[in-house]
């Protein structure tokens, strides 16, 4: 597991404050995500924090390609952090924290959750039905949802500028 320190790790709930924390990917419903959680921050006075996590590679003969692959995956991971945290930051003028964590997904952020009490609301996109269902959100449904102390948010990947504005 490696993390950037996020301003709430460790950091108690704030009343009135909500943090959103969105899980994501290179995935066009993951963007819809934090546009969502990033205009309803905006309109509720909340934050939004970004999660990516890493799968970790898979076992390697030699030592050098694996971490070669690591490293080139927190890259990415990190590009693209920063692209969707630029896009939040406009709509809240605000900059979000940022986390890449690496290990299995659901006990990444359980870990996550648990390890920041600033986290108030888990965000989600869901991919569009032609896309078939995300492992994520399967797997949040099957087996998070009952660990989970915090709401679980799912927002459809398909929704539109329009409907995100209507429903934030």
């Amino acid at each position: 597991m490696t993390e950037q320190a996020p301003p709430e790790t460790g950091a108690a709930h704030v009343a009135g404050q909500v943090t959103f924390l969105v899980c994501v990917a290179d995935d066009g419903h993951s963007q819809v995500a934090a546009r969502f959680a990033a205009l309803r921050a905006r309109n509720s006075g909340g934050r939004v924090s970004l999660l990516h996590v890493m799968q970790p590679p898979e076992f390697q003969h030699w030592a050098a390609v694996g971490e070669l692959m690591r490293q080139e995956t927190r890259e990415e991971a990190e590009a693209l952090l920063n692209a969707i945290g630029a896009k939040v930051e406009e709509v809240t003028g605000e900059p979000p924290s940022v986390t890449v964590r690496e290990g299995g997904i659901g006990d990444e952020i359980l870990g996550h959750i648990g390890e920041n009490e600033a986290i108030n609301l888990l965000v989600v996109g869901a991919a569009p039905p032609d896309q078939g269902h995300g492992s994520l959100i399967s797997w949040l449904a099957g087996q998070l949802a009952g660990q989970l102390n915090i709401p679980l948010v799912v927002v459809p990947g398909n929704l539109d500028e329009q409907q995100l504005q209507d429903l934030t």
